[in-house]
């Protein structure tokens, strides 16, 4: 399971077995078995994620009750609710599992500490965090200027792992539309 971490660090790059054994003294594993909650909406945020296992979905529930996915997070992927996370407010949104999950968790102290400690870990999580808010821009993007079909079109190409692991209601609530018009795009 350490190694799962360590090669998903350097794929950007080399580490020392010092150095991966001072980043994995930083990080705690958790098992979440599916539905379970990481995060709930309105409580403290201690954790950012880091998938070793498993599918997570971010979401929000507006005050009518309906479920908006902001995004999921499979294998080899970082979640949370980044400004709950790093301002120490209350989460805006849940993040639940799909599937039995395990993940690496870390606190923002120890966060901080790692990146203090390790310089080129730093780099590492800017680059993460840089890819991350990216994607997000591309997303709004895409909500603002592709239809629902072409929106359907990018994500299936996009994610076709994930595509094949997330249920079509779910698929729909991401893609901003109802189940009945993803019935009538995937057809």
């Amino acid at each position: 399971m350490d190694e799962v971490l360590r090669q998903h660090i350097e794929k950007l790059l080399p580490l020392t077995d010092e150095e991966f054994a001072f980043v994995l003294s930083h990080f705690t594993v958790e098992s979440y078995k599916k539905h379970d909650f990481l995060i709930e909406k309105g409580k403290s945020v201690r954790h950012n994620y880091f998938v070793i296992s498993g599918l997570l979905k971010l979401v929000h529930n507006d005050e009518l009750g309906k479920e908006h996915i902001v995004s999921f997070a499979m294998e080899d992927w970082w979640e949370s609710d980044y400004f709950a996370f790093y301002n120490g407010g209350k989460a805006s949104m849940s993040l639940q599992c799909l599937e039995d999950t395990q993940v690496f968790c870390i606190t923002l102290e120890a966060y901080n500490n790692l990146c203090a400690g390790l310089p080129k870990i730093e780099h590492f999580l800017l680059i993460k965090g840089t890819g991350g808010h990216i994607a997000a821009q591309q997303r709004i993007l895409s909500f603002l200027t592709s239809n629902a079909k072409e929106r359907y079109d990018q994500f299936v190409r996009k994610y076709p792992l994930l595509f094949q692991r997330v249920s079509k209601t779910l698929i729909a609530s991401y893609l901003g539309v109802s189940r009945e018009t993803l019935s009538r795009l995937s057809s």
